[in-house]
């Protein structure tokens, strides 16, 4: 009797041998899958002179705008919300702004509307008089793209598709807007 208790012992002890390296096993792969997520957290935004990857927005009008598409124009991305006190404050300069680039075709504004309701958002663009074109960024895909922070915050891509300034918090005037994009123009 002995000798059947001795031998189911030593058969449990390969088992439970091979659980723990189990747990072992997937102890690592989830601390491996953390690290990386904190990596990329902590690599902060995309860095000015970096290439801005492809990324398309269905607007509020119903229009498909695919940043590829605007390659050889300036594209100034400015990440607002209707609950941003912020945001409020330039508006008023960046809608001015589009006012004066947008004959010259060479200049896309493109408003992304981060984490907010779509109610409030049309009703933000209308208290404003926002003409420009503008986008809800459901399910934060382009937000996450450069790694926003806040809003407000406003890239502009170059006419070879990188990144050229980034500001950070909203503009002061209508001129420090002009001041970034005209250099983006010269020839």
């Amino acid at each position: 009797m002995s000798d059947s208790i001795l031998g189911d012992n030593q058969k449990e002890k390969p088992r439970i041998r091979l659980g723990v390296i189990v747990v072992w096993v997937a102890l690592l792969l989830l601390l491996t899958v953390l690290a990386l997520g904190l990596v990329r957290t902590q690599r902060g935004s995309i860095v000015v002179g970096a290439q801005v990857p492809n990324f398309s927005l269905k607007t509020f009008d119903g229009e498909q705008i695919n940043l590829v598409d605007h390659k050889g124009d300036v594209v100034v991305l400015n990440f607002w919300a209707s609950w941003c006190t912020t945001c409020k404050q330039e508006a008023a300069d960046l809608e001015a702004a589009w006012q004066y680039y947008n004959p010259r075709g060479n200049v896309l504004f493109l408003g992304v509307d981060y984490v907010d309701t779509e109610p409030e958002a049309l009703k933000y663009l209308q208290e404003f008089e926002i003409t420009y074109p503008n986008a809800p960024d459901l399910g934060t895909r382009v937000s996450q793209i450069f790694r926003i922070r806040g809003v407000p915050e406003t890239y502009f891509v170059d006419r070879q598709g990188k990144l050229a300034y980034a500001q950070i918090g909203p503009f002061s005037s209508l001129e420090q807007i002009r001041a970034i994009i005209d250099p983006l123009l010269a020839p």
